[in-house]
């Protein structure tokens, strides 16, 4: 595929980019908006989303428009905006959600939702990428000399992978309960947020050091969007996408 800037279309800010995406035949697959930076108007993190989904109207694929919106330090003073590892990781992250988007082609609504286990793996499988050697090699250059990261670099990159994942999947965990628990309840009457935390925490014997991905005040994904009662979702999907780059790496 491939994606060709497009100047003159409507943007929602002007400092967003968007590109036309093509199939490998040339065939129109969508538009691809992307919205780096941090505004006053617009909310934290980095997320994929659609102004227009994927469908069919008199016979003719209706072609999808897509955005991905992120937060990324501003350039300035003419120098770059140049990514963190994690950044990086997250780029790569929306991206799959992006293409999810781009390469669909459904007729009706009703079944261009998928499982929510699904919804992470188009996104989870492509961070497997981010730093593979080869493709590092594409992108992680010295922004000064274009001097491609030295292996001893990606080799060091390479060994912190494992590093503070016992960290990391305990408050995944303990988010995902969490949201589990408040939809359990049948009332929130009277109910203190911290209280019911601090219980919730330690029934499961959560040590004070580490406390949920999300606190339920900022708990987007359960109170906001589709992922109610299943946050889990993510840890099935990193499942799956360890699966399917393992069977990619084999073949």
């Amino acid at each position: 595929i491939t994606f060709t800037e497009i100047k003159d279309i409507p943007k929602p800010h002007e400092e967003a980019q968007a590109f036309e995406c093509k199939d490998k035949d040339g065939t129109h697959l969508g538009v691809l908006y992307m919205d780096f930076f941090p505004r006053n108007s617009k909310r934290g993190g980095a997320w994929c989303g659609t102004y227009r989904s994927q469908t069919y109207r008199d016979g003719k694929r209706l072609a999808p428009v897509v955005t991905i919106v992120c937060n990324f330090t501003k350039p300035s003073s003419g120098q770059p905006a140049l990514l963190s590892a994690d950044e990086a990781g997250t780029l790569f992250h929306e991206f799959g959600h992006a293409l999810h988007n781009l390469f669909k082609d459904v007729h009706f609504h009703a079944v261009s939702g998928v499982p929510r286990d699904f919804v992470e793996l188009p996104s989870q499988v492509l961070e497997n990428w981010a730093f593979e050697p080869e493709v590092l090699a594409m992108y992680a250059k010295h922004y000064k000399t274009g001097e491609v990261i030295p292996a001893d670099l990606v080799a060091k990159i390479q060994q912190t992978a494992t590093f503070n994942q016992g960290f990391m999947t305990t408050e995944l965990v303990a988010a995902s309960i969490l949201d589990m628990n408040w939809h359990d309840l049948t009332s929130v009457e009277g109910i203190d947020v911290n209280t019911f935390e601090k219980e919730q925490m330690a029934k499961i014997g959560l040590i004070e050091e580490i406390i949920p991905r999300y606190r339920t005040t900022y708990f987007n994904h359960i109170f906001n969007s589709g992922y109610s009662a299943g946050y889990y979702s993510y840890l099935w999907a990193e499942v799956l996408d360890k699966d399917a780059f393992e069977l990619f790496k084999e073949k």
